[in-house]
């Protein structure tokens, strides 16, 4: 099948209707026979085993060769699985939303930062992406659809010019409708399109390897900011009352969150004495562009019903933010048996500025209102030592003058310890904010945060044994210290009114305790998966991370019709306790600390079939089955945005090697 094949059968998709995906499950099911080339002895010659993926972070490590193609089932009916960050999210309860890391995660990414990263998880790390070195042409294409009218969608078509180069592309479309406060059933709330167009190349003697790809995608959002709970007789709503969805009131109506990306990124490399030395050079200019609108800015009594205030118009609000960033990074690396290293250079230059819709003087008009252009130095490098079960790796980071990372780490057997101390400066949009809702402009400290991790990693019974089972422990001392973060005004009146803020003074330092235990079991049939990772210290001030988050997975697998089918029937449970979550500002696009809501402790328990025929892989799931038994009528990630309610997902993922 070629690409102009593929994507014009896949435009009926955009139409997200269920009833859909089954028809077109059914009418391709005839073609699995056309997913493979054979041989006139029905040997196959093209297949997942002659298909090559290339990451740039191993090339850059002289491991060029590339890895055999992933086609397992292992959690593809997992939501966390389908976009480009697999981590525990915090998000506004539906597909699409804003979300942020739920656990704590030391930043090591020193230097200029634009600081607006709530969508991040559904746009593509240009660093981190697939390329492939292919014997025939490869085309992937990957489909989930839910009755709630969540939808995913991402195809990919690459091809090689005999050995030397690769070329490809890719699209992806992601959906989503209204769950609170929708006109209809079928109202959306998230459009999210992007491309990718992607190379590889290498010359003959496998001297000079070059990856580059150039991205660009649009993610909107119609912000809803969470439900207003109804007053009657002066008492407001208890929360067990508002899981009402469509029929709830919601605080906005008309403001839309618009964030576009585009980045351009080359990677190359060459051998100048073999592997052990090698020159290398990366190239990589970003620009992200964020507007945030809302045309009915609705005031109650005097006051604006959702927002602080009105500093430049008070019928509607135009916010414009821009960052763009070109970096360079020049060094030399190479490995030997026992070695590996590199070395480097970079240089970053970042413009940030913002701009605000104005009534005064009329008429309305764009005023620019911050703008920061920045250029700044670094150097860092990584060695690591590995011999039989014997592991030391050193590598870190400097930005002249005043922000660093480093860490060291030592693995012997299943044991390993690791130290990482990192100082980073506040992000451009912690330090300088002008829009028509907030403004400040801040001269904060570094934030410096020692991690010391201790962690355990056994195999039990080897891979031809019936019982199988891993292990895996870690503990983490985490010191913090002038964190900065988002919280509500000291004087604030309004559950809007947010401010960055920094801790001083004798409430600096805080530490972090987090505990992290996984246990994978393979019996027979049986597989188990469980995972629970404990925090203690994640109520304190200018934090808010729930004391116990787990995730729990057991399924049979096993081969059906004289194994021709491949299929895992399962259960999967994810588990929180209860905690204070962050809350949202639309209008800056930000999580910030609140003390005022509450979310309770709540299981999601999902149910699941997944299947693989040749080249093609299919699961059915009902996730949320558990919604309304024992009074669980529902669950609140954010304050005052629902989770979405129970939802039949229907996924496929399809690859063809001719």
């Amino acid at each position: 099948m070629s690409l102009p094949d593929v994507f014009a059968f896949c435009q009926p998709l955009r139409l997200g209707r269920l009833r859909l995906p089954l028809l077109w499950l059914l009418l391709l099911l005839p073609l699995l026979s056309r997913a493979q080339i054979v041989d006139d002895s029905t040997r196959v010659l093209y297949g997942p085993r002659t298909t090559l993926v290339v990451r740039e972070g191993n090339v850059l490590r002289n491991l060029p060769e590339g890895t055999v193609l992933d086609t397992t089932l292992s959690g593809i009916q997992n939501s966390r699985n389908w976009y480009y960050d697999s981590t525990f999210q915090q998000d506004l309860g539906n597909v699409g939303t804003a979300s942020r890391r739920l656990l704590w995660e030391t930043n090591t990414n020193i230097g200029i930062r634009y600081g607006r990263t709530v969508f991040d998880k559904y746009f593509r790390n240009s660093a981190n992406i697939p390329y492939y070195d292919t014997r025939s042409p490869y085309t992937y294409f990957r489909f989930v659809q839910g009755s709630q009218g969540e939808q995913v969608f991402e195809g990919s078509y690459s091809r090689s010019i005999k050995k030397a180069v690769n070329l490809g592309i890719a699209y992806e479309r992601f959906s989503a409708n209204k769950q609170l406060g929708a006109v209809s059933t079928r109202e959306g709330q998230v459009t999210h399109t992007g491309v990718l167009v992607f190379a590889r190349y290498q010359t003959k003697n496998d001297r000079y390897h070059l990856l580059t790809n150039y991205y660009t995608a649009k993610h909107r959002v119609a912000e809803q900011g969470g439900i207003r709970p109804g007053v009657a007789a002066g008492v407001q709503d208890s929360l067990e009352q508002l899981f009402d969805y469509e029929r709830e009131t919601v605080l906005l109506t008309q403001a839309i969150n618009k964030d576009h990306r585009d980045r351009f990124h080359l990677a190359h490399t060459y051998n100048l004495v073999g592997r052990g030395l090698t020159a290398f050079h990366v190239f990589d200019w970003s620009r992200q562009y964020n507007r945030f609108t809302d045309d009915r800015l609705t005031f109650e009594e005097g006051r604006l019903l959702f927002y602080p205030e009105a500093l430049r118009d008070s019928a509607r609000t135009d916010d414009v933010g821009l960052y763009r960033q070109l970096e360079n990074t020049f060094g030399f690396l190479g490995r030997t048996k026992l070695l590996e290293y590199r070395v480097y250079g970079r240089q970053r230059t970042g413009r940030y500025s913002m701009e605000s819709l104005t009534a005064r003087p009329a008429p309305e008009r764009k005023v620019p209102t911050v703008q920061v252009d920045t250029t700044q130095i670094f150097v860092g490098g990584s060695a690591a030592f590995r011999w039989k079960i014997f592991q030391v790796l050193l590598d870190g980071e400097y930005k002249f003058i005043n922000e660093a990372w480093a860490r060291g780490s030592l693995r012997l057997g299943p044991l390993s310890g690791e130290l990482l101390y990192s100082s980073f400066a506040p992000t451009l949009t912690q330090q300088r904010y002008s829009g028509n809702h907030h403004q400040w402009s801040t001269d904060f400290d570094n934030t410096n945060v020692t991690q010391l991790t201790v962690a355990f990693d056994q195999r039990i019974g080897s891979k031809t044994a019936r019982l199988q089972q891993r292990v895996l422990a870690s503990g983490q001392v985490i010191n913090i210290n002038s964190l900065v973060y988002y919280g509500l005004d000291p004087l604030a009146v309004n559950r809007q009114d947010l401010a960055p803020q920094q801790l001083t003074g004798a409430n600096a330092n805080q530490r972090l305790l987090i505990g992290t235990l996984r246990h994978q079991l393979r019996y027979g049939v049986l597989r188990l998966d469980n995972m629970v990772t404990f925090t203690e210290g994640g109520d304190q001030e200018g934090l808010s991370i729930p004391q116990v988050v787990g995730n729990s997975r057991i399924l049979a697998e096993g081969f059906l019709f004289q194994k021709a089918l491949f299929s895992q029937v399962g259960v999967e449970a994810y588990y929180q306790s209860s905690y204070k979550p962050y809350n949202y500002s639309p209008a800056t696009q930000q999580f910030f600390v609140q003390n005022y809501f509450t979310s309770r402790s709540y299981p999601v328990v999902d149910v699941f079939v997944t299947a693989d025929i040749k080249t093609v892989s299919v699961f059915l799931k009902m996730a949320y089955i558990n919604q309304g038994l024992d009074g669980n009528a529902g669950y609140f990630p954010t304050p005052y945005f629902t989770g979405t309610p129970r939802s039949f997902q229907l996924g496929l993922k399809w690859n063809f090697f001719d």
